[in-house]
């Protein structure tokens, strides 16, 4: 007689033994609730954190320089002193001068540097020493880098100008860009990189085409910081650019810029710049916040056309 084999059956759990479970369950779940509740607040706690100074500043410089802004101010040069009136024209046409020309130096040095980092440069000793060169010139205050410019630029040519102004605004801006390129490329998959190679793809075509896109959007948020961090100098230009009261004449030449006029205003014993030095402050963050919000539409734009 064949004998019969079933399958083992599970013991019933018992009531008490169910309940403790259900009860653990329970407290499991409020714990991951309550911990997840936690950290959203913190999460947003944080980020007004950070918000609230920039309102606060803003709202500040709205207030105090919002009611010199007028039509004279956009389009005249400064009065001298004992004279009411008068505008910035030259220093915001100055400043943009002097930021175009800083990035048109900085930023490609600065991406061929991270590329170089990122893509041939790993585990070598030139690669070494360019990483620690960016990160030592990422903490060199400000006027240092003025100093470096003069010492450079102007004793070399034996006068200020917009030039040196821009070679020094560039060499600051070269350490954040190489940074935030290197480690914005080290975030591609290498997966991709080797799917090209596999396809025949030649390496500085893989970069060009496949990496440079991949990592565009965060090496441009690094470029942005970077001219943002730029833009509001003041004492590599006064080493360098110097200053002036009359419109650009070239860029061998001395040049305003807005951070210098908003310097000397702010420290003038005249009420009449320190209205200025308002009007010219709010001029140059609104300047700013529209620059990179601009570059981050356009880009944005792009991506989305290339990615239909």
């Amino acid at each position: 007689m064949a004998e019969q084999i079933h399958s083992p059956q599970q013991a019933p759990m018992p009531a008490e033994m169910r309940a403790e479970v259900r009860r653990s369950s329970k407290a499991n779940k409020a714990t991951r609730m309550a911990a997840d509740h936690l950290m959203t607040f913190l999460a947003v706690g944080g980020t007004l954190l950070v918000l609230v100074p920039l309102v606060a500043i803003l709202a500040y410089l709205i207030y105090k320089g919002a009611s010199s802004l007028n039509l004279a101010f956009f389009i005249h040069t400064p009065k001298p002193v004992g004279e009411t009136g008068g505008g910035m024209a030259n220093s915001i046409v100055g400043s943009a001068i002097v930021l175009s020309l800083a990035s048109l130096l900085g930023i490609p040095v600065g991406i061929a540097g991270g590329v170089y980092l990122a893509e041939y440069g790993a585990g070598t000793w030139l690669g070494e020493i360019i990483r620690f060169v960016a990160d030592v010139l990422n903490g060199v205050p400000s006027i240092v880098m003025g100093i470096a410019g003069y010492a450079l630029v102007v004793v070399t040519q034996h006068h200020f100008s917009a030039f040196a102004g821009g070679i020094t605004l560039a060499i600051m801006m070269v350490p954040t860009v190489t940074r935030t390129t290197e480690e914005m490329l080290l975030t591609v998959p290498s997966s991709i990189r080797e799917a090209a190679f596999g396809l025949g793809v030649p390496r500085w075509r893989t970069v060009m085409s496949i990496s440079l896109r991949t990592a565009a959007p965060g090496i441009i948020t690094g470029c942005m910081l970077a001219f943002a961090r730029v833009a509001g100098e003041t004492a590599p230009l006064l080493f360098t650019a110097f200053g002036s009261n009359f419109w650009p004449s070239g860029l061998n030449q001395p040049i305003a810029a807005l951070p210098l006029q908003i310097f000397v205003y702010a420290l003038s014993p005249y009420d009449e710049w320190h209205r200025l030095a308002w009007a010219g402050a709010l001029v140059l963050i609104t300047m700013i916040m529209v620059s990179v919000g601009l570059v981050r539409y356009v880009t944005s734009r792009g991506q989305l056309k290339g990615g239909s």
